[in-house]
């Protein structure tokens, strides 16, 4: 996969897509002034059918996919309700493998639309590990997010969408999980002009694209500890990494407290329900503010699956000011 190929790609997949996941809400977030001492412009990925950006990638993937092809595919579980969602669409049989610990909520989700699910491993890349060897023995196509193409393209007609808007930015904050989100965006973003400075996140207990990008290698970290499930990887994916190198112009680290408070910020100024890696762009904002001194900066709100137990600790159970 070649940064071209997939800036090439993003032009001809955005009329592709299920309309559903395109064109989504993006705004100058005035409310979000006084705490960041900016207005960042917000793209915002959580109100649609998965909640989740994933479903981009996932419908142009499932779209090319033969009729009746078993798919296997490993998740953290926003990635498996994208492929759940357009598999039943268009009645291709998919399993998905997601970790024994993983939020109740998206394992609930990728079951209601119709996948067979395998929960198995401490984290997401053992259930990973445990899908790729299902997929090889039994004669299965495996598809990893990160690695497929389709999936990093559809990703990257959010930035062709951003580009498109009303609102011109310098930089832009992206959460890095598997690293197609940021593969994808930054793809077109730098086509169209590599003034614009592409900055990933990722959260300190879970480094490991980090210090991949900067090593220009994949290394791996012996565990994980993060609240950011959705960007909680310790096994990197070499062709992710790969690409990442000639399209991210810095990699930062955020703590779950910033997260948290950039999750109730969406919260109580926007009205938004933002999962933790969903919200890992303003996390960086509030930790980082020496970093990002231009006005024009922007994020991807790019998930919104909160399980209910997490709910009631980070918002319900709270006094809001």
């Amino acid at each position: 996969m070649k940064i071209a190929d997939v800036s090439d790609g993003i032009l001809a997949a955005s009329s592709r897509i299920d309309p559903e996941f395109r064109d989504t809400p993006q705004f100058k977030a005035d409310a979000l002034s006084e705490r960041l001492g900016k207005s960042p412009l917000l793209k915002i990925e959580t109100v649609n059918p998965i909640r989740s950006f994933k479903g981009r990638g996932a419908s142009l993937l499932i779209d090319a996919a033969e009729p009746g092809t078993q798919l296997i595919c490993a998740s953290v579980g926003n990635f498996g309700q994208g492929m759940a969602y357009a598999a039943r669409a268009r009645q291709v049989p998919l399993t998905v493998f997601l970790a024994g610990n993983a939020n109740p909520l998206k394992v609930e989700r990728v079951k209601s639309f119709g996948a067979q699910i395998v929960q198995t491993g401490n984290d997401f890349d053992a259930a990973k590990l445990a899908a790729k060897s299902f997929a090889q023995s039994n004669g299965y196509s495996f598809i990893e997010d990160g690695a497929a193409p389709e999936v990093t393209i559809g990703a990257g007609t959010i930035g062709l969408e951003m580009l498109a808007g009303n609102h011109r930015f310098s930089t832009i904050l992206v959460p890095v999980g598997n690293g197609a989100l940021l593969n994808g965006v930054a793809s077109w973003i730098k086509s169209q002009d590599r003034g614009i400075r592409v900055v990933g996140v990722c959260s300190q207990g879970a480094p490991a694209m980090a210090m991949s990008w900067r090593e220009g290698r994949s290394i791996s970290t012996p565990d994980v500890s993060t609240i950011a499930d959705g960007i909680a990887v310790r096994e990197p994916v070499p062709e992710a990494v790969t690409l990442m190198q000639g399209l991210a112009d810095d990699i930062l680290l955020v703590s779950d407290a910033a997260i948290i408070e950039a999750v109730q910020l969406c919260f109580d100024k926007l009205g938004l329900l933002v999962e933790p890696a969903g919200a890992a762009g303003l996390a960086t904002l509030i930790e980082h503010p020496e970093s990002f001194p231009e006005d024009d900066v922007a994020t991807i709100l790019c998930g919104g699956n909160i399980a209910p137990q997490h709910l009631k600790a980070w918002i319900s159970g709270r006094r809001v000011s």
